[in-house]
């Protein structure tokens, strides 16, 4: 198990958060922790985005639009 010190809501301070058996394989990376203080539930995620790709040569390009 994986053990973490975080801030709990629930008991308003900084308490000690592990893993469950994690059945989803994660192992001691699992996203979800209990709080050992009051077993107030946490999820940890994270999100990633891939870059915006930039192309200058279309950003410089006016597009003149005519109403129908």
């Amino acid at each position: 198990m994986s053990d973490r010190d975080l801030y709990c809501d629930t008991c308003e301070g900084v308490a000690l958060f592990e893993a469950p058996p994690c059945v989803d394989g994660h192992g001691a990376d699992c996203p979800e922790l209990i709080c050992t203080g009051c077993g107030a539930a946490l999820l940890v995620a994270t999100v990633s985005f891939p870059a915006p790709r930039l192309d200058h040569r279309r950003s410089s390009r006016r597009v003149h639009r005519r109403a129908a």
